[in-house]
């Protein structure tokens, strides 16, 4: 039974391949029961993006009537994944010198030096998503609070995730067809990253790739701090084309033998190794090399997670990398990318899984990104609830929210 207390909250994500969408009742403004699912095959959508405005209606609010009944409740208000390739960051900082008399930072001097930090104007059309804090430093020092220190300089950087605003709205505008609100947007990468790796793990240094059908999503945490975001029009969807050219089948076809017979390394070595394109010995049915499916499909996923590991450049760097590779999204599921991904990263990889408190029929990849965003979602509600100096300790409870759901 829903309480008079309580909110009733949608984490929603529009995604290339499905919809997707959990329910949660919020009780006391912080703890959070699931009560409703929905799934939608996606449509209207490519990249990422709506470019059928009609269809990705009609598939989104699908999904959100499906979670609504079985919540059996009405959701008052939405947080949004938001993804696509479109999006671009830059990473901005800025200093201020301490004011007061005996050099101890004080919370004006914070809030200074982070509106100087996040005020770069953005490119003529872009819309903000995400403005991710690094460390302070106080006098060059790292310092995660440096409130009541004492130093004469202290200096803070932001990473800015931007997107364009047409592009960005255009997510909102499909919920809002729905007569709902969209109060939050969370970065897909942040959100995935977030569920699927410890404070242990990001203070290593890791890496989190969440690889659709569409695009694919990344974050690099190093130190226990964001350190890179980003997302890239190349995923699951490239692996289907390239098979679909290369052996002459369609592209339901192509999509249905990556599911079957794909791998993200080659194992297959026997050339007279065949598989049926079909399987059902209607007219048309013919068999395949198994080795061709597999060279293919691992050629293309060599290539996906070099065209990433290019795009972060610089910044990834694998002995900063001590907790490996972290796998997600749909096309994670194929055999053998764990490999793929520790030969392109000379480290080692393995599927994300969910906490021990998500339960079993939410484990599935596709559920990552929403998961991941009603973390942020409880989150910033919590803050704005809370006073400002009380935020640690703010998803301590998530265990018992979720195993309770």
């Amino acid at each position: 039974m829903i309480s008079n207390s309580s909110r009733i909250v949608g984490a929603v994500e529009i995604g290339t391949g499905k919809i997707a969408v959990l329910v949660g009742e919020i009780a006391r403004g912080r703890s959070l029961n699931i009560i409703g699912v929905g799934v939608a095959p996606a449509r209207g959508v490519m990249k990422g993006e709506v470019v059928d405005y009609k269809a990705a209606c009609e598939a989104t609010h699908q999904a959100l009537e499906m979670a609504e009944k079985r919540a059996g409740a009405r959701i008052e208000e939405v947080w949004l994944a938001q993804t696509g390739g479109q999006l671009d960051a830059f990473y901005n900082e800025a200093s201020v010198n301490v004011k007061s008399a005996d050099n101890t930072v004080t919370q004006l001097d914070i809030a200074s030096v982070c509106a100087l930090a996040k005020e770069k104007e953005l490119p003529a059309g872009r819309s903000r998503i995400h403005e991710i804090r690094r460390p302070f430093r106080l006098d060059g020092r790292a310092v995660p609070d440096p409130e009541h220190l004492s130093g004469r300089r202290l200096e803070v950087g932001y990473w800015i995730v931007h997107g364009p605003e047409s592009k960005v709205s255009d997510n909102i505008h499909v919920v809002g067809g729905y007569h709902l609100e969209v109060r939050e947007l969370v970065l897909a990468s942040l959100a995935s990253g977030s569920l699927l790796t410890t404070a242990e793990e990001r203070t290593q240094g890791v890496l989190v790739l969440d690889i659709g059908k569409g695009v694919s999503d990344y974050v690099l945490y190093r130190d226990g701090h964001v350190l890179v975001t980003g997302t890239l029009p190349v995923a699951g969807e490239h692996l289907t084309n390239d098979l679909s050219i290369g052996l002459r089948v369609t592209a339901a076809q192509a999509e249905l033998l990556k599911l079957r017979w794909a791998r993200g390394t080659g194992q297959t070595r026997d050339k007279a190794d065949k598989v049926w394109l079909n399987g059902d010995g209607a007219f048309g049915d013919r068999q395949l090399p198994k080795l061709a499916i597999e060279t293919i499909a691992a050629a293309r996923t060599l290539e996906l997670l070099e065209v990433i590991k290019h795009k972060l450049g610089p910044a990834f760097l694998a002995e900063h990398c001590g907790a490996g590779v972290v796998l997600t999204g749909g096309t994670s599921r194929m055999p053998g990318i764990e490999e793929a991904a520790a030969r392109v990263f000379g480290l080692p990889a393995r599927r994300g899984e969910p906490p021990s408190w998500v339960k079993d029929e939410l484990k599935d990849p596709m559920f990552s990104t929403v998961l991941g965003v009603f973390q942020f979602g409880l989150r910033t509600a919590h803050e704005h609830a809370m006073p400002q100096r009380r935020k640690t300790g703010l998803l301590s409870n998530l265990t018992k929210i979720f195993a309770s759901s």
